[in-house]
């Protein structure tokens, strides 16, 4: 799946037609006379205007980039240019972060209506660009958004499990899967829960990679994604508008497994689990309900309060799972809460951890890559929210507490490894509105921010 035409980039650079970024004060004087106020074009972002040569080609294309260039804005060029070689005309490590936002604006989702041909917009790579690195970073966030784009009908937990296969196999790593009343006997009793009412065919699964795992002389890092197919919100089934796009709930186990693939890919010196439990969150007799309490893989009892808030349930058994193999860095990923968006919105995903060194280090590499996370609390004083009487735990937190994105990374924090650090990314994995080089549906968030992250920390020999 996902695979980026390696033609996008090229190292010849003969007759290739300059791109320029203008902001406002250069508009009218980017070596393009008076062709840019004749076409009202501002050097505001997203405009991009061919400046002709007189001979039937272009001499230039003009990027409006506002204020402040942000090399993001080079995701619109896939799209807006037409078909002809390109060359990008910015300072070199400017020019590097344009070519992979190109790349990652090349994405397109056309797997049930054909597209127009893109193939014919080739950028020529700037100097200093691992070309290799960079396609596999654009090919990673275009596996991710691909997974989220496809409807659950097609997306279901045998075709997580069988991406994850493909995965490992071309890795050279293991890979085991526990699936059905299996996860009973493999003590996933929340993960079997929230799955169980699914279809025979759709049976909820937990899927486990490991890479590099005879190495005990490397440090160990865990990757841990929520993978609910379909989330109708269980028998507190959520109104239409909350389903509409409930497809994308699997946007954690996608973000974990394309991350690990980024790892196996670029062989950095770790250890590497991945575990991901892939359940529809479906209707049935057998559906679990509120009031019920269930079993974890940790030995707590937890309490349901709302059958929506299910995602945390089946994290809690893949994170213990997680802890038993003691690792020293643990990065969840999940499309985990609505409040995560009151917050925030929906291009800002919240981080939780209480490791101060590793926040400072994923901030700063988000930063730096364009993958914006912002830190938010693990309050200590929201935890009386997640106390009930009758079992060690609830689901759904008091009501006095408010905080929800805050409640529920706390509720992770009970069944996150204690050994080494742990971060939470509560991402929203989707774009709402559609502008130039972000078309509406699946996105990748805190994908690249946790691979710069890692390379940082774990750099290869």
């Amino acid at each position: 799946m996902s695979a980026l035409h390696r033609d996008l980039l090229t190292t010849d650079g003969q007759g290739a037609v300059p791109v320029r970024f203008v902001g406002p004060d250069g508009a009218t004087d980017a070596g393009a006379g008076g062709w840019a106020g004749a076409n009202g074009f501002k050097g505001k972002p997203g405009q991009i205007l061919p400046v002709p040569d007189g001979q039937g080609g272009f001499a230039a294309i003009l990027v409006g980039t506002g204020e402040t260039f942000d090399p993001l804005s080079a995701r619109a060029l896939a799209a807006g240019l037409p078909p002809g070689l390109y060359r990008l005309e910015a300072e070199p490590e400017a020019a590097r972060k344009a070519a992979l936002a190109f790349l990652l604006g090349a994405y397109v989702f056309d797997r049930y209506k054909a597209r127009p041909d893109r193939d014919g917009v080739r950028l020529v790579a700037p100097e200093g660009l691992d070309v290799e690195a960079a396609l596999r970073i654009a090919a990673a966030c275009a596996l991710a958004r691909e997974m989220i784009d496809t409807p659950a009908a097609d997306m279901g937990p045998l075709q997580i499990e069988t991406i994850a296969r493909e995965i490992a196999e071309a890795a050279g790593a293991a890979i085991a899967v526990t699936t059905g009343d299996a996860l009973l006997d493999e003590t996933y009793p929340a993960v079997h829960a929230v799955g169980r009412a699914a279809a025979p065919h759709r049976a909820p699964r937990v899927i486990e990679i490991g890479w590099n795992l005879d190495r005990a002389d490397l440090p160990l890092v865990a990757l841990v994604g929520k993978g609910v197919v379909f989330d109708s919100g269980g028998l507190d089934i959520k109104a239409a508008a909350g389903m509409r796009n409930m497809k994308k709930d699997m946007g954690g186990a996608a973000h974990a497994l394309a991350l690990g693939r980024l790892v196996m890919q670029a062989e950095l010196p770790v250890r590497l689990v991945v575990l991901v439990a892939a359940v529809e969150n479906a209707i049935s007799a057998d559906a679990f309900r509120p009031g019920d309490i269930l079993n974890s893989r940790k030995g707590l009892t937890i309490e349901i309060g709302n059958t929506d808030a299910e995602g945390r349930l089946i994290l809690a058994d893949i994170l213990t799972r997680a802890g038993e193999h003691a690792p020293d860095l643990t990065l969840d990923f999940a499309t985990l809460t609505g409040a995560a968006r009151v917050a925030l919105g929906p291009e800002l995903p919240p981080l939780y951890t209480d490791d101060d060194a590793l926040a400072a280090d994923l901030l700063e590499a988000g930063r730096a890559v364009g993958d914006p996370l912002w830190r938010m609390p693990l309050w200590a004083g929201y935890r009386a929210a997640l106390e009930t009487e009758i079992a060690d735990v609830r689901n759904d937190s008091a009501a006095w507490a408010q905080a929800g994105s805050v409640t529920a990374a706390l509720f992770l924090q009970k069944f996150a490894p204690t050994t080494g650090s742990w971060a939470h990314m509560d991402i929203f994995a989707w774009n709402p509105r559609a502008r130039p080089g972000w078309p509406e549906g699946g996105e990748a968030q805190a994908l690249r921010a946790c691979y710069a992250m890692l390379k940082a920390r774990y750099p290869g020999s």
